[in-house]
Order: C-alpha cells, then structure tokens, then sequence
C-alpha cells in the first residue's frame, strides 16, 4: 500500500511538472527562430520581411515539426493566418494567409464533391433552387429594398463615329448612387441589345482605355453598353472612402446598383429584353458570374480572367459577404453554371488563377449544360501565354461571341482575317465621363456620405421589411 501511494505521488508531481510546463509555456517560440529550424532542418531558404515575423510567437512550435517540409510549414504558419508559395526547389515566400486562394486539386476536389449532388437537369435545377434564395439573403438583399423613385440624372448626349455616349446616376437606395456611362448606336436598327458592363479591378477604372474602347465597339455594332463604377471607385468615391470599396457591404451595393441598372434600362423600350447580356473582367468578372446566377433575366455572360473553383475573389466585393456558404457550401463555378442554358463565354489565360480552366473547370461547365443538351452555347477561349488584363486577344473573342448569338452587324468593323478596327473609338478624358460634374457639383443634396451611414442606411431598411 505504502509502494503503492509513494508510486501514485511521483506520478501526480511528473503530471503536474509536464502541466505546468504546458500550461505557462505552451513550448513557445519566436517564428523566426522557427524558420531558421526548417531552413536548416530541411535544407530550404524561406524569404520573408522582418515584419511579417516580429513580435509573433508560436506554441508547441517542436511538436509541429513532420517529416515532409511542406507539411511541417502549413503546421507552423496556419494558426498564425501566414503561408508560404513555392517559388522554385527548395524555395519558398512567407506570404498573409489568403481565404480566397485554394490549391487548384482543392477547388476541383471541392467541385467534384458539389457536382455529386446532381446527375441530371431535375437533379440540377432543383440544387439551384436552393442558391437562389440564400444569395439574396447572403446579400442582405432578402428581399429587395424599395426602389427610390427619383428620376436618374443623365448627362447631354456627346457623338462620335457611328456611337453616342451619356453619363448617368442613379440612386438605388435613399440617398446612394451608383455612377456610369451608357453607349449607343448612332443609328439603331429596332429594337437593340443590352450588355452590362461592371469594372474590374484594374487602374483607371471604367475610365481607363480598354474600357472605353470595349463599350464603344459594342454600340457600334448595333448594342447599347453600359459601364458603371464599382463601389467606392470612381464617382463614387464623393460619396465614400477609396479604402470602403475594401469592406463587406462592397459586394451588396454592387449588385444593387447592377440589378437597379438593369431594372431601369430594360424599361426603355428600344431595349430588347430577350437580348441582355453582361461582360466583366477581373472582379468585374465575378459581378458578371453573380448576376447571372441571380437574375434570369440576363440571356448571356462573358466573365473574363475571373472565373475559377479555386479563387473566391480575393476583395470583399467578390466575397466580402457569404454567398460563398449559400445551400450548404458553393463556389464561383457552381455559380457559373447557373447560366445553363444560357450562353457563356469564359476566357481564361496562363498567368493567373484561371491558368487551368480547360482541365476541369471548363468541362464541369460542359457537363451541366449537357443536361440541356446544349453544350455548344457554353465556350472556353484560353490564351495560355496571356496575362490578367482585358487587351485586345480577350476584346476580340467578346466581339465575336455578342455579334454571333446577339446578331449584330460587324460589317466595316471587321476585316478578312477576322480582326477588327477599333480606330473609330474616342478615348474621352475621365472628367468627361462624370456624371456628377468635373467638380462634383452636381451631387445631390441627399447623397449620404460614409461607410457609418451606409450601415446604418442597410439597418434602417431591414427594420422596415421587418415591420
């Protein structure tokens, strides 16, 4: 018995001993002197700057060791939010932990395992039914705020070659605007198509070139384009922060302001509402994706150098709110696909998260508008030696794939070979697209001003939807 409790007290002491070593250590130490372990350990070079490791500690930082180094550094950097990308043999960069970007074998395993769900067309509509819905709740968006009924400020007519161009605003909500430009043929033949065009992430904005150029070619061929400002970019920015279009309600204002767009546009009666299109690239790309799984009355997308089932879109207006999680867990792919049997046009190149589009991705796509027995109405134009830009090898395929399925007139625009001239595209100066004034003078006296107030603008009309 005495043997026994002797045994039992050194026992408890060494417990005690291990959990007072855990509990006020943890075996923590500093990162850094972590990194230095593996490099010497595994015999790699991590770079990374003085900052991204100062003053972060890691615990049980010896346990998470593992005998493959890739491994050993996902246990080291993912309860600090870090990673790391491998830029050769053996080498590798200490990068923030990005939500939005997955391994491409992820996505795909990810998309694999959606698609389980569905066999057929009933089997198919039925899982988009489920989105639907919760989209629009995700969006805050559930159900739609009333529309204001001021009438949209529109700037005088300016001509150009074969085309016209007026700027807009247009309030979507009490007191928030959303800002563009609308290009139309100079002289319409009927009733003409319509094509949304949401901006991208790139410099410049809807102001810069390619995106001039874009528009007025679409007018001239015989379709009405419009261009309009993401949120907190462009005009906007008079009415909030350049740094709020980094911020979760980003995503929601963006579609509303696209889909009072659409609502005001498809009221014009030259407007033909069985050809409505919509084209954007990069983040604009996204918006283009979104809308057409949220609105059936867009007969046709082009998303351009955005779409994958491993990229989430890496700002909070492509993922800022949790369309992401609608009925169960989706994707941007899965939400591609409820375009069937609409038609689609996704171009993807080599240099961005879209590099693997023909391997998978594409043929999903392919499948899902198999059930309608339409896989012609969906393509893939992959510039494999491209990058992340909307220059003319990504124009031209737009061109071909509106003119082809919308029936425009491509004549003396258009040459033997196939290219087209845009030479007859005025490249206007960004004050010159404002709808507001060069100065901002034109800004209503209602124009809400701050992210604060936009919140409390989102609260206000929740409250009354629930009253």
């Amino acid at each position: 018995m005495i043997k026994q409790l002797v045994f039992a007290a050194v026992f408890l002491t060494a417990i005690g001993r291990v959990s007072a070593q855990t509990s006020d250590s943890q075996y923590r130490k500093p990162l850094k002197e972590v990194l230095e372990a593996i490099q010497k350990r595994y015999g790699v070079i991590i770079k990374y700057q003085e900052e991204q490791v100062s003053d972060k500690w890691l615990n049980y930082a010896d346990w998470r060791f593992r005998a493959d180094v890739d491994e050993t550094l996902r246990q080291v950097l993912a309860p600090l939010d870090l990673k790391v990308n491998k830029e050769g043999d053996k080498k590798y960069k200490l990068k923030e932990y990005e939500y939005y970007r997955w391994e491409p074998q992820d996505g795909w395993d990810y998309l694999n395992q959606l698609a389980s769900q569905y066999q057929d067309k009933d089997s198919w509509e039925h899982r988009k039914q489920q989105i639907r819905p919760d989209l629009y709740k995700a969006l805050k968006l559930s159900p739609l705020p009333p529309a204001p009924q001021s009438v949209p400020l529109v700037t005088k007519k300016r001509k150009f070659q074969n085309y016209t161009v007026e700027n807009f605003a247009l309030e979507i909500m009490p007191g928030l605007y959303v800002n563009g430009s609308i290009y139309r043929p100079l002289k319409p033949k009927g009733k003409v198509p319509l094509m949304l065009s949401p901006d991208g992430h790139w410099a410049g904005h809807r102001f810069r070139k390619d995106a001039q150029i874009r528009c007025a070619m679409t007018a001239q061929m015989g379709a009405v384009a419009v261009s309009y400002d993401l949120f907190g970019w462009g005009e906007s920015g008079l009415q909030f922060q350049y740094s709020d279009h980094r911020r979760s309600l980003s995503l929601t204002v963006q579609t509303l302001g696209a889909i009072r767009i659409l609502d005001w546009m498809l009221q014009d009666s030259q407007i033909d509402t069985a050809r409505v299109g919509i084209c954007g690239g990069s983040g604009g790309g996204s918006q283009t994706v979104l809308m057409t799984a949220l609105d059936d009355r867009i007969t046709l997308s082009i998303p351009v150098v955005s779409l994958s089932s491993y990229f989430y879109g890496g700002c909070p207006c492509e993922s800022g709110m949790p369309i992401h999680a609608s009925a169960g867990g989706t994707n941007n792919v899965e939400l591609a696909a409820m375009a069937a049997p609409r038609p689609q046009l996704v171009i993807s190149d080599g240099k961005d998260w879209t590099a693997h589009m023909p391997q998978h991705d594409f043929p999903y796509l392919r499948k899902i508008y198999g059930y309608y027995g339409k896989t012609e109405l969906v393509e893939n134009v992959h510039l494999p030696d491209d990058g992340h830009d909307f220059g003319y090898s990504k124009r031209k395929p737009v061109y071909d794939f509106i003119s082809k399925h919308f029936g425009l007139d491509t004549k003396g625009l258009k040459n033997a070979a196939g290219d087209y001239d845009e030479s007859g595209c005025a490249i206007e100066e960004e004050k010159a697209l404002y709808a507001f004034g060069s100065n901002g003078e034109n800004l209503p006296s209602n124009a809400i001003q701050g992210y604060k107030n936009l919140e409390q603008l989102f609260k206000n009309e929740q409250h009354e939807a629930i009253k």
